[in-house]
């Protein structure tokens, strides 16, 4: 470690120089060039990336003085806390004390005081409760209060959700880009909030990506002049000598840099590709919103060529702040700095080094603290970068006037949700829809129409908001979340009603219905992030749309399908068996938009017709990136031009079956492939009726024994640094009567306690932290048993589902099982 901390502080001096003091308040000075500890594959030339600069109105002489005054009362200790961010989950604001940390998040399942579903108010009185804490600290420099405000505010009960970004591509309008910044910037700042989590400027170039949908484009152009668009609507335009008003939030753009073109579209993974790419397609958004003043720019978790962005000083100081001359700071994603080669979550210098200023630190901020100040102390980080680091941080606080004796005081609770902000996001909605067939002009909705609509998403506010909605996956969100939304069903029954039809809103396929045509919504479960990672683009059906399709169409019904969606997926039968066929995206919660579009008034015409294009090309197979698009970005009909189009392919062109499951083990009590199902002779296994025929499995002990689910090595770090859980939704049938084991990984833990507390006979959902196998011994860089369970004679247990879940609230570890 120590040979570790020198090398650093000898090869890393210059990459910590101090970035740029502004000339009196004009513009920033290029740092000087740095020597890299980085591979020369992964060594950026900044002569060969485009130059930008933070505005002059990013400060002002007079705020670097009282920045500098500041600076000097600081001790090294409270320097330090400055450049940490904990998670609300994981700090209080009585920590402060002790530990003086300069900015708090909450990330996607964080609420207020363990609330995820807490309203404006309640988030407006934690934040006020760490602002209070932290003025007694830190010689009195308040905390940055950070959020995912990624599709509006979009952590918040009946705040105004906006279509994510790729639907925001399709609509393809920057006006209408800048007024989202606008409205989200009031509502979060409505919460007592100043810092929201975005734009996302990522290019999406293979779509398996599981945050896809958080970028707006392939077209680098697009996402250009969405980056200036979102960081002014966020922010404003930035005035000299005058901070942020009080209804404006800091940008951030992210992630910095190329997360969108891994190899395989593996989230968090490599970008494997040469400068030249890196900087035509992959940065054209970031001189953008640094020209337009963007406060803050997030490290992205991903690799270029092998070494990871938190940990590249050529990107992060000699390009990001050196010749595109940001003036901001530099934020890490979540735990981000743990994955930099020689470090972990609590302890990483060569991530300052190479540049990071604000380490987010959710859940390991008291280590990583410790580790910091002591190599603060220790020269391992150079007082210069750590004066950097400070200063940057406290310029961005001073452009949202948080300093001094005046502070602006955000909360406005009455603004989140407001009728103004609604009409926006019903606008986004419409603008947002991609018409891609509509043979015999099935569409609009004719007035007096009798219609059905069905399918799973039809009355889904989860499916049509995706992830990123009140909780990180966006699973579990509800009707009952936004009373100011509608989904997409009712939304387009009312509209029906209103032009004189009948409509029926149906769960299933309505079997005495009778309709003139029928409007199946249906497509992607909710996720986020690499829970979306997929192994190709074949579109894999819920809940048997196909055979619904088939048997109203049977019934004499004309089918319009409306597919709602993360990005464009493999479709063909789905395409061939619609009369109609529209791109959904993840609308959000204002489903009136999408009926604005779909459905006629009484004079024959809907208040909107298509305007969306295809944002990325539609693939003609599952193959992933796509060499055979359907159809090309950029194309989408409308109502003007009639069109009727032929059969398309049904051939995926892929092994469907070739692929595997890293967060998944047993699903409806079936494993599934390739994992694998291994039972000991004394244990027996049975189909069993939990809530549906056959939805699980029972296992029976006649003796001690163990039954195991094996399969080929995956990698489940990301999810251990993520805070996942492994999530067991099982039943005791009979309690144990000893010990049980239950590893993952090798890490063994004694889940006997907590079975047989469980009623029997009754389901219950337990869930244990990823950490917990970690700490007990588990490898989990190579996890080739995820699950084992071994108990004594006796225990039944009949068990649905098992798989890996966001964490939610802080859960306790089982103690280690006994060797």
């Amino acid at each position: 470690m120590v040979i570790r901390r020198s090398f650093f502080a000898a090869t890393l001096l210059l990459a910590g120089c101090a970035a740029p003091a502004l000339d009196s308040g004009l513009a920033t000075k290029t740092p000087p060039p740095t020597t890299p500890a980085v591979s020369p594959e992964a060594r950026a030339n900044p002569a060969a990336w485009p130059a930008a600069r933070s505005p002059s109105a990013i400060t002002d002489p007079a705020t670097e003085a009282q920045i500098a005054a500041i600076l000097r009362k600081l001790t090294l200790e409270q320097k330090v806390g400055q450049m940490i961010q904990a998670d609300i989950s994981a700090i209080t604001p009585a920590d402060l004390a002790r530990y003086p940390l300069g900015s708090i998040l909450a990330g996607g399942n964080s609420g207020p005081y363990g609330d995820e579903r807490a309203d404006a108010a309640k988030w407006g009185k934690l934040v006020d409760e760490f602002r209070a804490a932290s003025r007694t600290s830190g010689a009195g420099v308040p905390i940055l209060f950070g959020v995912d405000a990624v599709h509006g505010h979009s952590n918040l009960p009946s705040a105004t959700i906006f279509p994510h970004n790729i639907g925001l591509g399709a609509a393809n309008d920057a006006g209408l880009i800048e007024r989202i910044g606008r409205v989200t910037a009031a509502e979060v700042a409505a919460s007592g909030i100043e810092w929201t989590f975005a734009p996302t400027l990522a290019v999406p170039q293979d779509l398996r990506w599981g945050r896809t949908y958080e970028g707006y484009a392939a077209d680098p152009a697009l996402v250009e002049r969405y980056a200036t668009a979102m960081t002014i609507g966020l922010q404003g335009t930035l005035l000299a000598g005058r901070p942020l008003p009080a209804n404006r939030v800091a940008a951030t753009a992210k992630h910095f840099l190329a997360d969108g073109g891994t190899k395989d579209g593996k989230d968090q993974g490599d970008a494997a590709i040469s400068e030249s790419e890196l900087v035509s397609v992959h940065a054209r958004g970031y001189p953008a919103a640094i020209d337009a003043g963007a406060l803050t720019v997030m490290a992205s978790f991903s690799s270029w060529n092998g070494v990871k962005h938190h940990g590249n000083p050529t990107l992060l100081t000699d390009v990001l702040k050196g010749r595109m001359g940001f003036a901001g700071l530099v934020v890490g994603d979540w735990n981000g700095h743990g994955q930099v080669t020689g470090c972990t979550v609590t302890d990483c210098a060569a991530s300052f080094n190479a540049g990071l200023d604000l380490a987010m630190a959710p859940d390991s901020w008291k280590g990583l603290f410790e580790a910091t100040l002591r190599d603060a102390r220790s020269g391992a980080i150079p007082l210069s970068r750590i004066d950097d680091a400070v200063m940057r941080i406290l310029r961005v606080k001073a452009k949202l006037g948080l300093l001094g004796d005046a502070p602006v005081q955000r909360g406005a609770p009455a603004m989140v949700g407001a009728p103004e902000h609604l009409a926006v996001a019903r606008e986004a909605v419409a603008k947002s829809l991609v018409l891609l067939k509509n043979n015999g002009g099935v569409l609009p909705l004719r007035p007096g129409a009798r219609v059905l609509v069905t399918g799973p998403g039809a009355d889904s506010m989860a499916m049509q908001s995706g992830g990123w909605t009140v909780t990180w996956q966006g699973t579990d969100t509800s009707s009952a979340d936004f009373p100011n939304g509608q989904t997409i069903g009712r939304a387009i029954a009312d509209a029906v009603g209103a032009a004189g039809g009948k409509a029926m809103l149906a769960a299933d396929d309505a079997a005495t219905a009778q309709a003139d045509v029928a409007v199946v919504v249906f497509g992607e479960k909710p996720y986020a992030e690499y829970q979306g990672d997929l192994p190709n683009l074949a579109y894999r059906s819920h809940a048997g749309e196909l055979e619904l399709i088939a048997k109203l169409r049977a019934r004499g019904m004309r089918v319009v399908s409306v597919f709602l969606s993360g990005r464009p997926m493999f479709t063909g039968a789905l395409i061939n068996a619609s009369d109609a066929f529209v791109a959904a995206w993840l609308p959000g919660t204002q489903g009136a938009g999408v009926a604005d579009v779909l459905v006629a008034g009484r004079a024959g015409r809907p208040p909107r017709d298509f305007t969306g294009r295809l944002p990325f090309a539609w693939p003609a197979d599952a193959a992933s990136p796509i060499t055979s698009p359907l159809f090309l970005a950029g194309y989408g009909l409308d109502y003007a031009r009639a069109s009727s189009l032929g059969p398309v392919n049904e051939d995926p062109r892929v092994d469907l079956a070739a692929s595997t499951s890293e967060d998944t083990y047993l699903t409806r009590g079936a494993v599934p492939s390739p994992w694998r199902l291994g039972l000991d002779s004394t244990v027996l296994a049975r189909a069993m009726d939990l809530s549906a025929q056959e939805d699980a499995r029972q296992f029976s002990w006649s003796a001690p024994g163990a039954f195991a689910i094996d399969g080929s090595p995956v990698n489940l770090m990301r999810q251990l640094d993520g805070g996942f859980v492994l999530q067991l939704d099982w039943r005791v049938d009979t309690a144990p009567t000893g010990p049980v084991s239950l590893s993952l990984g090798g890490g063994a833990l004694d889940i006997g306690p907590a079975l047989r507390a469980a009623k029997p006979g009754e389901p219950v959902m337990t869930r244990i932290p990823l950490r917990c196998f970690k700490d007990a011994g588990g490898d989990l860089a190579a996890v080739s048993t995820p699950l084992r369970l071994r108990a004594d004679k006796g225990l039944v247990l009949t068990i649905r589902n098992i798989r890996l879940d966001s964490a939610g609230l802080p859960v306790p570890c089982p103690a280690k099982a006994p060797q």
